[in-house]
C-alpha cells in the first residue's frame, strides 16, 4: 500500500466455499479472520482514506420463510465455519473502525452470478496453486458448474433435495452497487446488497435446463439431467436481506435473473471449457483441495435426494 501510495481498499479476499469450510474450517480462520487483521493493519499504517471490506448475507444464518428481509442492525448468527469467519472479520473491523478511527465500510452482498467465473470458487485455477492471496467475491458456483456439466451431456448433482432458495445478483449490478457505496456511502456504515431474484436450487436447474435446450418436462426427462448426492452437515435454507439502505444512494438493480442467466450460460456454453481449460476435477459435486492439487470426489449420486452426512474435521 505505502510503495504505491494506495489511499482506498476493496478487502474483498476470502476463502468462501462453503463445503470446504466443514472439513478444514482451520484455513478459513487464518485467511478470512487473520488475514483481514493484515490488511487492516498495513491500513492504519498508511493513513488508508476508505476501507471497504467486503463480507456476505451468510453472516446474518438462515432466514425463515416468513420472515421479514433482515436489515443491517440485524443480529450476527451465523451458521457455518465460513460464514462465522466473516463475521469474526467484521468484528475486527469494527474494532479498528473505533479503536484506531480507521474510515472502514462493510458490505454484505448475497450470490453474484456471471461470465468468467470459474466453476468451483475456492480450487485451483489452471495453472496456479491456491493460496491466501487468491481473491474471491461471494460468486455462487452452481450455475457455472452445471452449465459446464450439461454442455458435456452430464448430469448435474444437487445438494439434499434442491429446495433451498437463494437471491442472486448479477455481476455488472453487483459492481454498480459497490462502485455507489464507494462515491455514497456513509463511513462507518453497514449496507446490504442484494435482489428479489430469489429461486430454489431445484428450479435453478429446471431454468438452465431450459437454456441449454434440454428436455426436461416430465419426470424421466429431468431424472436423466439432475441427481442427487448428500447435503452439507447444515445447510441453511434461505438468506434475505433487506436492501433498501443501499437503494437510497441511488442504486438499483437493472439486470433481471432471466436475462442475467441467458447471457450466463450462453457465455459458458460458448467459451467456459476454452477458457478454463481442463476442468473436469472441480465439476464433482464435492471437489476436494489437498495442499495446492484438486481432486474430484467420490460421492454417491442417486436420482432421489440424498439425507446429510457427518463431516470429520482433519486430523
Amino acid at each position: 500500500m505505502e510503495r504505491y501510495s494506495i489511499d482506498t481498499v476493496f478487502h474483498f479476499a476470502a476463502q468462501s466455499h462453503v463445503d470446504l469450510s466443514f472439513g478444514n474450517s482451520y484455513g478459513f480462520t487464518h485467511t478470512n479472520v487473520y488475514g483481514t487483521h493484515v490488511m487492516l493493519e498495513s491500513a492504519k499504517k498508511v493513513g488508508i482514506k476508505r476501507f471497504m471490506h467486503i463480507s456476505t448475507d451468510e453472516v446474518y444464518g438462515e432466514v425463515k420463510d416468513d420472515a421479514d428481509d433482515l436489515l443491517e442492525t440485524s443480529i450476527l448468527a451465523p451458521t457455518n465455519p465460513y460464514a462465522a469467519s466473516k463475521a469474526a472479520a467484521e468484528m475486527l473491523v469494527y474494532s479498528y473502525m473505533k479503536s484506531f478511527k480507521l474510515p472502514v465500510i462493510i458490505v454484505r452482498s448475497n450470490n453474484v452470478y456471471g461470465p468468467h467465473q470459474y466453476p468451483e470458487s475456492e480450487c485451483q485455477r489452471p495453472g496456479r496453486p491456491l493460496s491466501h492471496r487468491d481473491a474471491y467475491l461471494v460468486f455462487t458456483e452452481i450455475i457455472p458448474k452445471f452449465t459446464c456439466l450439461l454442455n458435456r451431456k452430464r448430469p448435474a448433482v444437487l445438494h439434499g433435495d434442491g429446495s433451498p432458495t437463494r437471491r442472486y445478483l448479477f455481476a455488472g449490478d453487483a459492481a454498480d452497487a459497490f462502485d455507489t457505496i464507494l462515491h455514497k456511502g456513509v463511513l462507518g456504515q453497514v449496507y446490504n446488497v442484494g435482489s428479489q431474484d430469489e429461486i430454489s436450487n431445484i428450479d435453478l436447474c429446471k431454468m438452465i435446463l431450459k437454456e441449454m435446450g434440454l428436455p426436461h418436462e416430465d419426470e424421466s426427462e429431468f431424472r436423466q439431467w439432475i441427481k442427487y448426492t448428500h447435503d452439507r452437515p447444515f445447510n441453511d435454507h434461505r438468506y434475505a436481506v433487506d436492501g433498501t439502505k443501499l437503494r437510497q444512494l441511488g442504486w438499483e438493480q437493472k439486470t433481471s435473473f432471466a436475462e442475467g442467466l441467458r447471457v450466463t450460460v450462453d457465455w459458458y456454453k460458448r467459451f467456459g471449457e476454452e477458457w478454463w481449460g481442463d476442468i473436469s476435477k472441480v465439476l464433482s459435486p464435492f471437489p476436494i483441495v489437498v495442499e495446492t492439487e484438486v481432486l474430484s470426489d467420490n460421492e454417491e449420486i442417486s436420482d432421489e435426494p440424498v439425507k446429510a452426512k457427518e463431516h470429520k474435521a482433519p486430523g
